[in-house]
């Protein structure tokens, strides 16, 4: 039957464990068993030669032999035996320089030569050897004999069984392998823990489907038009998709640094990085509007999605204006409803000159104010932002105000920039001059050109910014309107037209190399300042300032 290998990663990994543990547990078995006999050999030779050295270094043992002859009852036989005896040695020989024993466990072979070669011996060598003579295979030792002047007189040969060398080495083989069968039953359990805890980190998935499932990971993170950025737990950036490095301006080198390394200090840094917690948290990155979710992973990281809202806000930004001038034109529209009724008075009355005069005297005054305007802010754009502003203002109870000062060309590189700016600035504004409530409350707007930098300038006779949160208030998500953050709470879920308005100012300001700041009004309230370096594509020259000028004059 075919084996077939299993297709879960855990599978794979517990049988690749387990062939791997009990591979190496023979293997280890094998190299510890292998040099075994080779060291039991060895001590017993040794014990064999120490045996033979205690016998040859006794001086009667040397004085007998040279004394006698050979014989069973001899004194020599009778001190090899009980040598023999007392080291349970297999035999211990006593020859002569002939060669001839006169000591054996057997007595029969005494006066016999020897069965092996005793020259070395005799020459004064000890020799060890594992071999076979008339007692079978034995460790054995042979050490020279000598006398008391030194001389030698004969030689010492022991031997050891060798059956009981080999009976060791199969008694240590059991343990052995008990110790190994502990070992793998260890190693088994292990990988057997191992592989489930990796069943469970991999839901039990196939390799193939792992790597299926990466393909799949990477294909729909590049794909979606959706911002991901994922974190490890030491707050480093682990993956970035192309629609977040394009929303953040980063690209796939940020992969490995630290979110601090890649973006500047600010609220969109500490959204990412978890220092502001909340849902659909409000940001701004590069002049875009992004909502931004962090959702913490089990490994301790986190990922954070990013959606751009930039487009969105701003048509809310213009419905909000649009329901604006609708509101005032539905004001406007009473107004003139009572304006006809006056005349048609008038004319009932026979007041024909009243009439013509009251219609001079209304007509005029919406002439001169939108006239105003154009002759100081060319730009069709801007110039119909103020006249529906002002609008708006007198629907409210306040006068909209252009200063004197006001002087813009129809040069602006992008009308839009600016559009959003003063949007923003004069809601502002009048939000806040409509708050506080004071007699003739009036919002002034000044839009000069300094060479190609276009100035931005708005006040108003509202509460003013305290100078503790004049920083405060262009950043994301702050606002002191109701639904809005204030001072003393932290961030709170993105709302359209709330803490929006001047962060986008300020990033827009930024963005052309210029700066939003907000000061006090001499008599109360705030003023706004803005300066946007080369919004402009040219400086006005010396004709255009003094026709304006003589506009301005009549």
């Amino acid at each position: 039957m075919r084996i077939h290998w299993p297709r879960r990663v855990f599978a794979q990994v517990l049988t690749a464990q387990v062939a791997l543990t009990t591979g190496v547990l023979v293997l280890a078995t094998s190299l510890f068993l292998a040099p075994l006999s080779s060291e039991l050999d060895d001590q017993a030779m040794r014990r064999a030669l120490s045996i033979a050295q205690t016998a040859a270094a006794d001086p009667d043992l040397a004085a007998r032999l040279v004394a006698t002859e050979p014989d069973a009852r001899g004194p020599v036989q009778a001190e090899a035996e009980r040598i023999r005896r007392a080291t349970g040695a297999l035999y211990v020989v006593v020859m002569d320089t002939r060669g001839v024993r006169w000591s054996h466990t057997r007595t029969a072979e005494i006066g016999r030569h020897v069965s092996t070669d005793p020259s070395r011996t005799l020459a004064g060598q000890e020799v060890r050897q594992i071999d076979t003579g008339t007692l079978g295979r034995s460790a054995r030792a042979k050490v020279p004999l000598r006398d008391s002047r030194g001389r030698i007189v004969g030689a010492v040969s022991v031997g050891i069984a060798y059956g009981s060398v080999h009976s060791r080495l199969l008694g240590t083989i059991p343990t052995v392998l008990r110790y190994a069968g502990a070992a793998l039953a260890v190693g088994v359990l292990a990988a057997v823990a191992l592989s489930r805890r990796l069943r469970r980190r991999t839901h039990g998935v196939a390799f193939a489907d792992i790597s299926a499932l990466l393909d799949e990971r990477e294909a729909m993170l590049h794909s979606i038009r959706e911002g991901v950025v994922a974190f490890d737990r030491r707050g480093r950036i682990r993956l970035v998709n192309d629609e977040a490095g394009r929303l953040l301006g980063i690209g796939a080198g940020a992969a490995g640094r630290a979110l601090d390394e890649v973006l500047p200090a600010g609220r969109t840094t500490d959204v990412l990085a978890g220092r502001v917690e909340g849902k659909d948290l409000l940001a701004v990155c590069g002049g875009r509007v992004l909502i931004a979710n962090r959702v913490p992973t089990r490994d301790g990281g986190a990922v954070v999605t990013l959606r751009d809202r930039t487009e969105l806000e701003l048509l809310g930004r213009e419905l909000d204006s649009t329901q604006g001038l609708l509101d005032a034109l539905r004001a406007q529209d009473h107004e003139h409803a009572n304006q006809l009724h006056t005349v048609r008075g008038l004319l009932e009355l026979g007041r024909h000159d009243k009439a013509v005069e009251f219609v001079t005297e209304v007509a005029g005054a919406h002439r001169a104010s939108a006239e105003q305007i154009a002759e100081r802010v060319h730009d069709p754009l801007l110039s119909a932002l103020l006249v529906g502003k002002a609008a708006v203002a007198a629907e409210r109870g306040v006068s909209l105000r252009v200063s004197s000062s006001t002087l813009l060309p129809d040069a602006v590189v992008d009308p839009r920039d600016l559009v959003t700016v003063l949007g923003n600035l004069l809601d502002n504004a009048l939000d806040a001059t409509v708050e506080r409530r004071r007699e003739r409350p009036f919002v002034e707007v000044e839009l000069r050109a300094e060479g190609t930098t276009a100035v931005l300038r708005v006040s108003d006779t509202g509460p003013g910014v305290p100078p503790e949160l004049r920083e405060r208030i262009f950043a994301e998500g702050w606002s002191t309107k109701a639904g809005g953050e204030v001072a003393a709470r932290g961030p709170v879920p993105f709302r359209r037209g709330r803490g929006i308005g001047l962060a986008l100012v300020r990033r827009l300001a930024e963005r052309h190399g210029g700066m939003a700041r907000v000061t006090a009004r001499a008599g109360g309230g705030a003023v706004f300042t803005v300066v946007l370096p080369d919004a402009l594509a040219t400086a006005l020259t010396g004709d255009e300032r003094s026709t304006t000028a003589s506009g301005t004059a009549r």
